[in-house]
């Protein structure tokens, strides 16, 4: 009776949508997967197998939870609506633990041993994660949704991602009041190309370094020529990507600029990957303007380059370098 108002009394400080006892007993599938739980993990333990997989399945059927018999549960866990949670045989889910919808706790081994997470007490495991492996998850630790987690965590740590990565910390029990996933989560793959975009107008800087050393009357064109190129691409700085929040420059679009001083032409190649793109007329227009305001510049053309991803040359060149 004590572990029945417990449970009650969980729901209540986890979810705030409770309202009412009555409505907590008969609406929360979590709670029912629970108790199904313990009545097939006794069977279980007391070498009851078949018997504690029957009622493991028949709470599966009313719950859409699956949790093995063999799995260890601590007290105080909330499985908030449930559905499509799986708790694999070896799993063991410490105390105060928060799983969300879709949450998988999966093995990655063929043989019967220890191939299920151990989850620490006071996790908070968000909506479609999976965590696979015979692997340790510390004391307070927050998922993100979607995650996959293949790697032990330490303690009081924000894992995001496929697959999971750091992505920051809390101070421990007080951070993981309420089952919130707060704090900074930034994303690890635009880190990445941030740092790739960076790396590549450092080249380019470089390349029109070398350019504007070349000797003679070529030099002295080129240097002409780059001179106003920077100033093209300096003034394109000032057009920003509405989606993104980072001028076209930055963000890569610029494939190649072309100025003739003596004419006063300038053509402007965007890199797109699609021409269906809903903002191509609006940033085409927007360098077109830009451009054509700046002095001794008499005509503008912006020309859009489409370049879809070509996947099947992804494969061919992977599995060229395979060989090699």
């Amino acid at each position: 009776m004590r572990r029945l108002r417990e449970d009650i009394q969980t729901v209540f400080e986890k979810d705030p949508a409770a309202r009412s006892v009555l409505e907590v007993l008969c609406c929360y599938p979590g709670l029912h997967a629970l108790w199904f739980h313990r009545l097939s993990h006794w069977c279980w333990i007391h070498r009851l197998r078949f018997t504690g997989r029957l009622v493991s399945h028949i709470g599966r059927f009313l719950t859409g939870i699956e949790i093995h018999p063999g799995a260890r549960i601590g007290r105080r866990v909330f499985i908030d609506h449930g559905m499509g949670v799986v708790i694999g045989e070896t799993a063991e889910v410490g105390d105060d633990v928060l799983i969300y919808m879709g949450v998988v706790l999966g093995g990655t081994a063929l043989v019967n041993e220890k191939r299920h997470p151990t989850i620490g007490n006071g996790v908070v495991i968000g909506s479609g994660a999976a965590v696979l492996g015979p692997i340790l998850i510390g004391d307070y630790v927050k998922i993100g949704a979607g995650s996959v987690v293949v790697r032990p965590v330490p303690a009081g740590a924000t894992v995001v991602g496929v697959p999971g990565r750091i992505a920051g910390g809390t101070c421990g029990p007080d951070g993981a009041a309420g089952g919130e996933l707060r704090g900074d989560m930034p994303d690890p793959m635009l880190r990445v190309v941030s740092r790739l975009l960076d790396r590549q107008n450092q080249l380019e800087e470089r390349l029109r370094e070398m350019e504007r050393s070349l000797p003679g009357p070529i030099g002295e064109d080129a240097r002409l020529e780059l001179t106003r190129e920077d100033e093209v691409r300096e003034a394109l700085h000032s057009v920003i990507d509405p989606e993104v929040g980072i001028d076209v420059v930055d963000l890569g679009l610029i494939r190649q600029i072309h100025v003739d001083p003596r004419e006063g032409t300038a053509r402007v190649d965007l890199v797109l990957t699609t021409k269906g793109c809903p903002l191509v007329d609006h940033l085409s227009e927007q360098v077109r303007r830009r451009v054509a305001g700046l002095p001794g510049i008499t005509s503008v053309e912006v020309r859009i380059l489409d370049e879809p991803w070509d996947w099947e040359r992804f494969v061919d060149r992977s599995a060229l370098l395979r060989k090699v």
